[in-house]
């Protein structure tokens, strides 16, 4: 399936593994393949569901780690911003 151009799966970023398997789906749709050409295309089409989830899952992790730092940074600005640690006198 694979050709001496195309890298394998694990070595792609995630917009060249979704292209590629918008290809493959588009070519599993289309009919007009033999048996062994479309479970071949099928393996590649997983190979590639997987990395674009594996970055996805990289992405997702970067962004609440993030999200996690503001949190405790907004906690900790909160907590300088009162004087008298945090209690109301009210």
């Amino acid at each position: 399936m694979t050709d001496t151009t195309t890298p394998p799966a694990g070595e792609m970023g995630y917009e060249q593994a979704r292209d590629e398997l918008i290809a493959v789906v588009r070519r599993l749709e289309a009919g007009g393949s033999t048996l062994e050409e479309s479970l071949a295309l099928w393996e590649r089409g997983e190979e590639l569901a997987a990395v674009c989830r594996r970055w996805l899952e990289g992405a997702r992790a970067r962004l609440d780690a993030v999200r996690a730092e503001d949190a405790d940074g907004a906690g900790e600005e909160a907590a300088d911003d009162d004087p008298e640690g945090g209690e109301d006198d009210r």
